[in-house]
Parts: C-alpha cells; structure tokens; sequence
C-alpha cells in the first residue's frame, strides 16, 4: 500500500463533511459504462447518471489511496485504454471557452497546450505549452472535436511513474454509449452541472471503483449512502 489502510480510514473519516466526492461505479474490470453519483457533506447532490469509461475497462491507477488488489487484477498503464481505479484529486477545470466563472482553476485550452503522454519525456502527464523540441508523444488540449469543449483534470500519477499512465480526463462524450481512451466521459449537459458545482475550497475528488473495490472505498468514506 502507498499509504496506511487504517490512517487514512481516520483521517478521511474527519474530512467527508469539507469534501465534494464524484463516485463512478463499474460493473467490473471489462466494463465501459459505469453509474456516477455526487456527494457533499454526506448528501447526494444530484441523480446518478451513467458515464463512458475506458475501451480497455478499468485497472488500478496512482492516486491519493491505493485500494487492495491482487496480482492478478489489472493495473493501468500507458495506452491500454483502461480508465484508472482509485482515489484522485480534481485540480482544475479546462475549456475551449477563455474564460468561465467557475469556483475552480480553469486552463484555457488553446492551441498551444498539449498534455504529454511520453513517460520519457521530463513533462510526462502534465498539461504544458508546446516547447521547442516537442515531446515524441502528447495530445492537443485544442481537439477539433467538441471531447474537451469543457474538462476537469484528474490528478492521477502525480508522481510521473513511467507508463503508469497519463492524461487522465472527466470530459464531453465522443458519441452516447463511445468507451474512453482512458479517461471518464459524459453527455455535455451532465459534466457542465458538475462543473458550476466543484469547488476548489471543498477538495473535490473523484473516486472511481468496480463493485468489487466498493466495500474498501465505503470504509474509507462511510457516510456515502450507496
């Protein structure tokens, strides 16, 4: 484990009520759908809906809290389009608009950012503007597409583990019922009611799980009425 089961059981058991949780729940390690539910102080906030995960399923990411598993159960890894099991940090809010009023960082996604995806590159899974010599692997921020017409990053593999996986996204759905590279993805109109509701003062986190993983997270989270 990255951190002490039971320490971090204590602590988050003080910090729920200050908390914004976004919980997406799969059936399994196979699945490309899953439910979504929203929480604040112990409350749901809105009705569940079903989201787009990864074409590859789901394998266990880097995150805040490594839940259990064995050896047997995926990892995630760099380019195997499984959308990360774990607990993570949402740190910022990106968009094609210039601005938003959101109670959140928001990156304005212009055609100068990229988010690298090459772990031998020194700015691995990290959102920066083009650098002179490019990286031998990233993707544009600025997508011809409407995908990352609204986003929020999600701090998985903060530690830059090579091919842990990179680039990790909440954002628009390619098409209803479209499975991810990797990230989590949704009907516009759903990831916008979101976005008006995180704030950055209540430390959102998005916890993503199969069911298996579930009865580990409702220790850790014991408030969550699921």
């Amino acid at each position: 484990m990255v951190k002490s089961f039971l320490i971090i059981i204590i602590s988050q058991m003080f910090v729920f009520a200050g908390e914004q949780i976004i919980i997406v729940i799969a059936d399994d390690y196979n699945s490309t759908k899953a439910k979504l539910y929203s929480f604040e102080d112990g409350a749901e906030v809105f009705d569940p809906f079903l989201v787009n995960v990864g074409r590859g399923g789901l394998g266990f990411g880097v995150g805040e809290v490594e839940l259990f598993h064995t050896d047997k159960e995926p990892l995630k890894h760099e380019g195997d389009k499984r959308a990360p099991i774990g607990i993570f940090n949402l740190s910022a809010v990106f968009g094609y608009e210039k601005d938003l009023k959101i109670k959140m960082p928001y990156i304005h996604a212009t055609k100068e950012l990229i988010c690298v995806d090459d772990s031998d590159s020194k700015f691995y899974n990290q959102i920066i503007k083009k650098p002179k010599n490019l990286p031998k692997s990233f993707e544009e921020m600025r997508r011809e597409d409407s995908q990352y017409k609204l986003g929020v990053v999600v701090e998985h593999n903060k530690e830059q583990l090579k091919q842990r996986g990179s680039c990790i996204f909440i954002h628009v759905e390619k098409s209803q019922n479209e499975p991810t590279a990797g990230c989590t993805s949704m009907k516009i109109e759903d990831l916008k009611k979101i976005i008006e509701w995180l704030e950055k003062a209540k430390n959102p986190i998005l916890i993503q799980t199969t069911k298996k993983e579930l009865e580990q997270v409702l220790k850790l989270y014991p408030a969550l009425k699921l």
